[in-house]
């Protein structure tokens, strides 16, 4: 090969690994969009069950086509405190099992193209442009905003793209096989030392473990001169090199979170070390016939696919001292100064990798928020009876970790607005930001209503019996509002949901009553007018809890049914309605105050 058809071939591989990475990326998003939030689901539902772990690690590897995505989101999710790190490592044992399914289907490529039409037709350089039409109608048909058929469109288009670009490098590499230069070049990969390097550099500057075992199968069918002695040190280097991501994503972390890489990268080089020492003993004492044989793209998924059983059956038995081996490596300094980083972490970054797991933490965080605003509300009315400075503190400190909630959500939620997200994912998004405004408002009225508490104790302020044992009935009425309302958003029952506005309305009506009863008591002099002042900013800031309250189970029912009228909503349910009708008339009677 001259100079040209060396440069050449060189920007024909460069092109074909960028089609197989970006066909890769098509193909994984969305294979991910599809699964929506059930692979987080799965994650935090992990058991015992050894093998219901690797299972799903396997799953969701195939699904994310990386065991690097699967070790960043186990990352992310411990730093979350969501998962502990002993959940992780019979994950991440399976997520090298799931990296062998590419391998496979890249074997595809040596179908024999000269046997009979159904065989040819197996080669994905074929069937994977009838992929490519398939999917290309499916995304451009008139029924294009099924979310469904778009994602099935993009997970057949990405494919094709991912095998064309195999095709492209395939074409580059072909004439290699009769260049001496790169015949003299490979000889000095029989040094199994500098295979490993290789297969470790090179997949750590791509962060694609398959594509790199896909250049290796490409070398392999094109030019017939790589052995399996070759090609086994690479595939255990290349095994090593797909931690880069998963140690990258470590940086920033807390220790339990950069344990979890730790493992990762512990599980890979001890395999390493122990299988390529175990195979060159044996290589050179007894000898493998196969050793010097060319090796083609089925050997190189046999030979990836061993290595990765070989690992977890080795390592299997020793998950807890991987574990303390994590634990030995990065100790815990203090359990106080750990802790409190754990749960200040309410999401983590590296959940945005991949958008179903992101908009489900979103989910779980907004509700810890709607607990944390409930306990803040219930927290700041306590003190009306009973001021205490330390509560009064941990009101203000709660009310700052509700902005941190609002902020981090709703920031996360805009950055995967720009992401596609399944239908069900945009859905959550759209009900999750509309509730976050509600809750960081709850949290407002918490502090108003604490700064009404520390008046009526500086000023030494007294209630008429009247208006105390009708405060009682409604602080009554808004802790239930407040319960019911953190549950229904948390079960997202529609049915409670609707009973949360004829509550709202009783307690519109409670206010005015009781303010018209505290003009009565000034009028015959039970009550004064200071009082009366700091007792209309409370029934104000009640009134405005209950909103916002009915503000988030409209919300619950609008998102679900997909109509975001809220207006419209609330003139159906109020007048004509049975539902309604029955439920504030229950809710009247339960909360009935006697008007002077």
């Amino acid at each position: 090969m001259d100079y040209k058809d060396v440069v050449l071939a060189i920007i024909m591989v460069i092109g074909g690994l960028a089609f197989f990475l970006y066909g890769m990326h098509v193909m994984s998003a969305g294979l991910e969009k599809m699964a929506g939030g059930r692979m987080e689901q799965a994650l935090k539902k992990l058991t015992s069950n050894w093998l219901l772990s690797l299972l799903l690690g396997t799953g969701i590897t195939i699904v994310l086509q990386s065991s690097s995505s699967l070790t960043v989101m186990l990352v992310g999710l411990v730093n979350c405190g969501v998962m502990e790190v002993s959940q992780t490592v019979l994950v991440i044992m399976g997520a090298n099992i799931g990296t062998t399914f590419t391998t496979w289907l890249l074997c595809l490529m040596g179908v024999d193209t000269g046997g009979p039409l159904w065989l040819s037709l197996l080669n994905p350089e074929y069937f994977s442009l009838i992929f490519a039409l398939i999917g290309t109608i499916l995304m451009m048909s008139k029924n294009s905003d099924n979310s469904k058929k778009k994602d099935i469109g993009s997970i057949l288009v990405g494919f094709a793209v991912l095998m064309y670009g195999m095709v492209l490098m395939k074409d580059a590499v072909e004439p290699l096989k009769n260049s001496p230069d790169f015949q003299n070049l490979l000889t000095r990969f029989d040094n199994p030392i500098l295979g490993v390097l290789v297969g470790t550099v090179v997949t750590g500057i791509i962060q694609s473990s398959a594509a790199s075992i896909g250049i290796l199968q490409t070398l392999a069918e094109s030019t017939d001169t790589i052995t399996f002695s070759m090609a086994i040190p690479i595939i255990m280097g290349q095994n090593i090199g797909t931690c880069v991501t998963a140690l990258l994503s470590a940086i920033g972390v807390n220790r339990n979170a950069k344990k979890v890489s730790a493992i990762h990268i512990a599980f890979n080089i001890i395999g390493t070390a122990i299988l390529l020492t175990l195979y060159e003993v044996i290589d050179k004492t007894v000898g493998f016939a196969f050793s010097s044989m060319p090796v083609d793209a089925v050997g190189i998924a046999v030979v990836h696919t061993v290595f990765n059983m070989a690992t977890m059956v080795l390592l299997l038995p020793f998950t807890k001292q991987l574990e303390r081996m994590a634990n030995q490596i990065l100790r815990d300094k203090t359990t106080e100064s750990e802790t409190p980083k754990r749960q200040h972490t309410l999401l983590d970054k590296r959940v945005l990798t991949t958008p179903s797991v992101a908009v489900a933490e979103c989910e779980a965080a907004s509700r810890r928020m709607a607990q944390l605003a409930r306990e803040t509300v219930m927290m700041s009315i306590s003190l009306l009876k009973n001021y205490d400075e330390k509560i009064a503190k941990n009101v203000y400190k709660n009310e700052d970790k509700l902005d941190s909630y609002e902020d981090r959500i709703g920031s996360t939620l805009v950055q995967l607005s720009t992401k596609a997200l399944s239908e069900h994912d945009s859905q959550i998004s759209t009900r999750v930001l509309r509730a976050i405004g509600d809750f960081e408002r709850l949290g407002d009225h918490a502090i108003n209503l604490a700064e009404n508490a520390k008046e009526i104790h500086d000023k030494q302020l007294n209630f008429s019996d009247g208006a105390t044992k009708e405060m009682s009935t409604l602080t009554d009425a808004i802790n239930e509002i407040l319960t019911n309302t953190c549950e229904v958003y948390t079960s997202l029952n529609e049915k409670d949901a609707a009973n949360i506005e004829p509550l709202e309305q009783v307690i519109d009506y409670l206010t005015r009553d009781i303010k018209a009863n505290h003009v009565k008591r000034l009028q015959k002099g039970t009550c004064t007018i200071e009082t009366g002042f700091v007792l209309a900013d409370i029934l104000n800031n009640y009134e405005r809890v209950s909103d916002h309250c009915s503000n988030i189970a409209v919300s619950v029912i609008e998102t679900s049914h997909n109509m975001f009228e809220t207006h419209n909503y609330l003139s159906k349910v109020k007048f004509g309605n049975k539902n309604f009708n029955d439920n504030f008339e229950r809710f009247s009677e339960k909360y009935k105050i006697s008007t002077i």
